[in-house]
């Protein structure tokens, strides 16, 4: 079941839920709360998109699809939005809103698992976030390094079954993330688990080793200049932002010509 009863806003193929942060929060807030079965939220940018496009078996476009929450977690997604007129008007970052469910959850007794990373990220993620938030319960950890189906992936759910946790923060990147829970989400929702987030590199960004952006470059859309200053061996995976933009401008163009 949605987390949103708005209609999704459709950009690419991809259904967006045109919520604020706030709105983001309150709504994933209120199901732990409700201890409902399991939702899946993802924080999806261009290049998932565009990676969409290009899978041949429509995996992608279907893990979207049934994901009870998806928000805009990149600047493309809004500018694409703009340009073709659609209401989704504010960036929802993840690594954000992660955090804000992890004080709400140190604020409600909710135990959390953190799954990903480099070995040795989650569990100082954890040992930060608890010296952050008091109260929290963090109850397991695992990094990412783990063969994604069969009997290593069934292991990692069987651990986080164990654990007894209730949010769930999925960061193995995209979209190997989406589609782990994706797969794996009766297997997820039989742990235990109400709330399977896919947060991309939020572990490495609450264990203290990578900065985000100073507060001026999020503020002018310009987070991803500074991973590209900070990592300039992203700058291939950055091509994906000028296809994405052509491609949104031409269907654009195209919306604008159907309705004269």
């Amino acid at each position: 079941m949605r987390l949103s009863e708005k209609k999704r806003v459709i950009i690419r193929g991809v259904g967006f839920d045109a919520l604020t942060q706030n709105e983001a929060a309150s709504a994933l807030s209120a199901h732990l709360q409700a201890g409902g079965g399991l939702a899946a939220v993802y924080t999806l940018n261009p290049e998932y998109l565009e990676a969409a496009r290009r899978d041949e078996t429509g995996r992608l476009f279907r893990a979207a699809k049934a994901a009870e929450l998806v928000v805009a977690d990149g600047v493309g997604i809004i500018k694409a939005a703009k340009m073709l007129k659609l209401p989704l008007y504010e960036k929802v970052a993840g690594v954000e809103l992660g955090e804000r469910m992890i004080k709400y959850a140190a604020e409600n007794s909710i135990g959390v698992y953190l799954l990903g990373g480099k070995p040795g990220v989650a569990e100082a993620a954890a040992e930060r976030l608890s010296g952050k938030y008091a109260g929290l319960s963090v109850l397991g950890t695992a990094d990412g390094y783990f063969e994604k189906t069969g009997k290593a992936s069934d292991a990692v759910i069987e651990k986080i079954a164990k654990s007894g946790a209730k949010l769930l923060f999925v960061c193995l990147g995209m979209p190997t993330q989406e589609l782990w829970i994706y797969d794996n989400k009766k297997a997820l929702e039989a742990a235990g688990i109400s709330l399977a987030m896919g947060l991309g590199g939020a572990l490495d960004v609450y264990s203290g080793g990578v900065r985000r952006a100073p507060r001026i470059f999020i503020s002018l859309g310009l987070e991803w200049f500074w991973r590209l200053l900070r990592e300039p061996w992203r700058w291939r995976r950055m091509l994906v932002l000028p296809r994405f933009y052509i491609a949104v401008k031409k269907e654009a163009r195209n919306n604008k010509k159907q309705k004269v």
